[in-house]
């Protein structure tokens, strides 16, 4: 009775749902149970994805009860209609923002083996293809470092699309350690694993650039950036992200100039062509060019909405800004070659000398004079004609009227006298962000003035891309209709809706990339896709995935948020991943070799920033800000300092390494260190450390007053009264040096960048002196007249080592040439002036400080 009823119901279930092979499977059939199951597949092929590759990959996931299909582009366009994932190797495919709009993955083929050996599917964030996250095929792991230093380097590495890994196993590629002894290392070579051995200082430096540097100067067991400085320059790698696409112009380069026909198999299959009238070529090049298009399967045009390529020189014409509205691939020559060179499909938005380039320069470039350092080949030839691009000069040497000098490292002669000279030093990257955000970007953002020890700057240039969302405010904003209709039979209107949705998903890009080089440096999740069309007409979009898409964007958020703040704690960090302070080698400390000098070890310090922030969410804000200098318990002890710092923050007491934010100054006695000598200028109230003590022993905020530093003996020795020199700071206001400017020589004891910070701490003018010739003091005659002693600033002085080597005379001699020369009262003295004046808070006279020229 029983088995009757059952097949009666199975043919009543086979009557509703019909015949089809589906239908006809029997209820009793267990449903795939393959890792992919749920999961649709479209593999992009591409130069880099060889054939062999995409087949046996499209096998392995067909073999776990994936659904696999190919992107046959430039057949047609790519159907995302079902898709879950899309696999490419590169993001540089015509549809890549489609599926970024769409919300739908884009992973490298790894991340297909990686959940297979882990038997789930992983975060495919960690496996995108996109530039922007550069740590993507990085797998981490930490050795014997601090929790903090360890969470720092895991919210960095994973904001950045790499991977991090509590445990050692065989998918880790790079392990972050202090030393090879450590547990994980010795383990790593016992089983002869092909991991890399780095230091913390790699993961800091490639944060603070934003890009992927090479790891090899920071491998141990013996790191080069560790190794005294040889002034060798690093040399750069050959190949770099510019090659065929150096020049805007390429006609005018005979090098790249195309000399005959060729019939390429895919590029310009079924693509529409248009030549625009402001490229300016011979007629024999351009037939060239149209034999070359129409042999490969392509078609010319006249029409700006029959074209699929727009390709100019300007973003100026009208109808570079109706193709640019359209969704056209709007580029220009150099891109067109590119094309025709490798017969692969590139954005022109890549790389930034593939687009048109602005017809009236970047605001604020005209009448800058920039020259070039220590870059060579490609790269040097790409600067050079990007910052033509800007309306800015490039000049082939150094002179004192320039403005800026672009570098891919500081060891060379023009770096040297940049520095004499008062000229900004920067890297590529403020130049290549300020091209693509068309704005001039400021250069005191650390990340334009970095530069790594033992690396070459020239092995990431080019990396840097458009932002479509600023071309699109700044050369074709919406206001004027495009009409589609003559569009839509030259290309299908799907591909129109995607090129749409594309321009308006790039001011999520924008945000993004904007977000990463704020002070915070995050990235931002993309917000769900709205779909506006450009014409007049109204676009529906498609709703087959939007409630999969808005889960899908929430889940993603909810995933990104630990990494989020991780990052961003790291960031906030002034030490970096690097344990975030400094040793009792470092220069930091001030020794000046004369009997009065102090020998204090440098201060062990970590940043307040993410302490003031883990404050403020308690919600009150911190009685003091603390700088805190020799303080013997915390030197070499990383973990007592975290802790007693956190305890100190509990109660209210935030330790900060910048002398401006203080408001106390804790040291044991009088100590001529950088950082309390720096402090003295910004008046803090200076307390003993014992203060620090008493507190942490009460574990509650006690009355620092009662706490004052007493050191009569030093008071005595040094010539200071710390009472005096405060009330003097409060009337100074940071300006005890204003107009003054003093040079150092390159060798002083204690370095040049200690009593730089110092000088310009008290509001004066720091510089090295080489003896270059040519040099001259500036007037510094607005600095004078806003002063009440002249006479003062008509003086220039040159701190100097008390030895008699033959080397230092003569930079003396020329130094008191080169003032006399500029009008100006020479005064040659030990470094014991400016530290004593500094702790004093008074100009003190150089008579007794004076060495003979």
């Amino acid at each position: 009775m029983t088995t009757s009823l059952l097949n009666t119901c199975k043919g009543l279930i086979r009557s509703f749902v019909g015949t089809s092979p589906s239908a006809n499977m029997d209820v009793d059939t267990p449903k795939n149970k393959g890792l992919f199951a749920q999961c649709s597949f479209v593999i992009v092929r591409s130069a880099t994805l060889p054939t062999e590759t995409v087949m046996q990959l499209a096998s392995e996931l067909r073999l776990h009860n994936g659904e696999v299909v190919f992107d046959d582009y430039p057949e047609n366009n790519l159907d995302i209609n079902g898709v879950t994932h899309v696999v490419s190797d590169t993001f540089d495919f015509p549809d890549y923002h489609v599926c970024f709009d769409a919300f739908i993955p884009v992973i490298k083929p790894t991340w297909v083996l990686h959940s297979l050996a882990k038997n789930r599917l992983l975060n495919p964030r960690q496996y995108s293809p996109d530039p922007r996250y550069f740590m993507s095929d990085v797998v981490a792991c930490v050795a014997d470092l601090p929790e903090g230093d360890s969470d720092a380097i895991a919210g960095g590495i994973l904001a950045m699309g790499g991977l991090f890994s509590t445990k050692l196993t065989n998918q880790v590629t790079h392990i972050i350690a202090l030393t090879i002894e450590s547990e994980s290392c010795v383990r790593a070579r016992e089983r002869d694993l092909p991991v890399k051995i780095v230091l913390p200082h790699w993961v800091d430096d490639c944060l603070k650039l934003g890009r992927k540097i090479d790891d090899q100067p920071y491998l141990l067991p013996d790191p080069d950036i560790l190794k005294p400085s040889n002034n060798k320059a690093p040399a750069a790698k050959r190949k770099t992200q510019v090659e065929g696409a150096v020049h805007p112009d390429p006609s005018q380069d005979d090098q790249q100039a195309i000399t005959g026909p060729r019939q390429l198999k895919k590029v310009f299959k079924k693509k529409t062509v248009m030549l625009w009238k402001d490229l300016r070529i011979s007629p024999y090049l351009q037939n060239i060019l149209e034999g070359i298009i129409t042999g490969s399967g392509g078609q010319m045009t006249d029409s700006v909405l029959k074209a699929d390529m727009f390709i100019c020189k300007y973003r100026s014409d009208e109808e570079y800004r109706m193709a640019s509205r359209a969704g056209k691939d709007v580029g220009n020559l150099a891109w067109l070659y590119y094309l025709i060179q490798t017969d692969e499909w590139t954005s022109p938005m890549r790389r930034l000398l593939h687009y048109p380039i602005p017809k009236d320069g970047l605001p604020g470039f005209e009448g800058l004079k920039i020259s070039l350092s220590n870059y060579s080949g490609d790269a040097r030839t790409y600067l050079e004609n990007l910052i033509n691009a800007t309306g800015a000069e490039c000049t082939k040497t150094l002179k004192q009227d320039n403005t800026h000098l672009i570098t891919a490292h500081v060891l060379s002669e023009k770096c040297a006298a940049a520095k004499d000279w008062g000229i900004h030093i920067v890297n590529h990257l403020w130049l290549e962000e300020s091209y693509t955000r068309w704005k001039m970007q400021s250069i005191t953002d650390n990340r334009y003035t970095h530069f790594p020890k033992r690396t070459n700057l020239g092995e990431v240039v080019g990396h840097t891309q458009l932002d479509r969302t600023v071309l699109e405010k700044c050369f074709f904003p919406p206001g004027e209709d495009v009409e589609m209709t003559e569009a839509a039979n030259a290309r299908p209107m799907q591909q129109v809706n995607n090129n749409a949705v594309s321009a308006k998903k790039s001011s999520r890009t924008h945000e993004a990339e904007e977000a990463t080089h704020d002070r915070n440096e995050k990235l931002r999740t993309p917000a769900p896709s709205r779909l506006i069309a450009t014409g007049k007409e109204n676009i529906t979009p498609s709703t087959t995935h939007s409630r999969k898409s808005k889960e899908v964007a929430s889940a993603r958020l909810h995933e990104m948020t630990p990494d989020m703040m991780l990052y961003e704690k790291e960031r906030k960090r002034v030490g970096g991943v690097v344990y975030g302070g400094r040793r009792k080698t470092d220069e930091d400390r001030i020794e000046v070799g004369r009997k009065r000098s102090v020998d204090e070890a440098s201060d062990h310090e970590m940043t307040d920033e993410n302490e003031s922030k883990k404050v403020k969410r308690g919600n009150f804000s911190p009685a003091m800000h603390l700088v805190v200098s020799g303080y013997e318990k915390w030197v070499g002890h990383a973990k007592i300092e975290d802790n007693d710092k956190k305890q100190l923050r509990n109660l209210g007491i935030t330790c900060t390494t910048d002398p401006s934010r203080a408001t106390h100054l804790a040291a044991p006695r009088i100590v001529r260190t950088m950082k309390f000598v720096t402090a003295l200028a910004y008046a803090p109230i200076v307390i003993s450390t014992d203060y620090i003590d008493a507190c942490l022993e009460a574990n509650e905020l006690l009355d620092p007053m009662e706490f004052r530093l007493q050191d009569k003996e030093n008071e005595q020795k040094l010539g200071v009264s710390l009472k005096l020199s405060r009330e003097r700071a409060q009337k100074n206001h940071g300006q005890l040096l204003q107009g003054r400017i003093i040079y150092c020589l390159e060798n002083i004891r204690g370095g040049v960048d200690t009593f730089k910070t110092i000088v310009e701490a008290n509001g004066g003018e720091c510089r090295t002196w080489r003896g270059r010739k040519g040099t001259t003091v500036p007037s510094g005659r607005a600095d004078s007249e806003a002063s009440t002693d002249i006479d003062a600033n008509n003086e220039v002085y040159l701190l100097s080592n008390d030895d008699d080597r033959k080397e230092n005379k003569s930079l003396w001699t020329r130094f008191k040439e080169m003032a006399e020369g500029s009008r100006k009262v020479p005064r040659i003295v030990t470094a014991d002036w400016i530290l004593e004046t500094a702790m004093s808070q008074l100009l003190l006279p150089t008579k007794q400080y004076e060495l003979a020229a």
